[in-house]
């Protein structure tokens, strides 16, 4: 499954991931946060473009200190389980433009709540090195018991027997998000942080911003 644009197989994708997940760290290993950023990806031309996002926050106020734009052609086309191959490219050169390191990354995807374990934010996090976390806002895979209504409230999320994220009640009587370690980090810290740069709305204040800048309204 190719096409012109493509620089490597689905097969090959599916192998780098094999690979390379048994060097994921889910255990924290943060230094003190000071910044966090979010990043994602919005695409132009009919998908031909991507645009990526990446901002940061100081925390643990969440004021906007800085943020970055890159654009560049899609390499990659859109299959579930491999978007980080279509999407981190431009997000490591967005990030490459911040002149303030973050911490921590919140990454508009999944960590290790993924069939081989290594979601977008393992991905990034092993190519950057700075601890990350999944924050996904549909489930992927994995199953869960019923979830309390107060923000707050979280669930584990798991699949074959073993807990691979969390299902979490990030604003009360609204749908949840489902949390991940991507990368340098261990589920309840991950939970914590993802809590914390929580306000009012459903996502996290990492991924909104994110997400507007992507999409051209910040």
């Amino acid at each position: 499954m190719t096409n012109d644009k493509q620089q490597i197989t689905v097969e090959e994708a599916i192998a780098i991931q094999e690979k390379l997940q048994s060097e994921v760290i889910t255990t924290d290993q943060l230094a003190t946060v000071r910044y966090v950023a979010g990043v994602d990806v919005g695409f132009e031309e009919d998908g031909a473009v991507s645009r990526a996002a990446a901002v940061v926050l100081s925390f643990p106020d969440l004021r906007l200190e800085e943020q970055a734009i890159a654009l560049g052609s899609t390499t990659f086309p859109y299959i579930p389980g491999l978007l980080s191959f279509r999407e981190v490219p431009a997000i490591l050169e967005a990030l490459g433009k911040l002149k303030t390191v973050p911490d921590l990354i919140l990454c508009d995807g999944q960590g290790i709540a993924h069939p081989r374990r290594f979601g977008f934010a393992c991905h990034l996090g092993l190519l950057t090195k700075v601890p990350t976390i999944g924050v996904a806002k549909s489930l992927f895979i994995g199953e869960h018991d019923e979830l309390a209504s107060e923000k707050g409230s979280w669930q584990p999320l798991r699949d074959k027997g073993e807990v691979i994220g969390a299902v979490v009640r990030s604003r009360t009587n609204v749908k949840p998000i489902y949390v991940s370690p991507g990368h340098l980090i261990s589920l309840p810290t991950a939970i914590d942080y993802v809590l914390r740069c929580t306000t009012e709305y459903r996502l996290p204040q990492t991924t909104r911003l994110a997400d507007q800048l992507a999409s051209g309204v910040l």
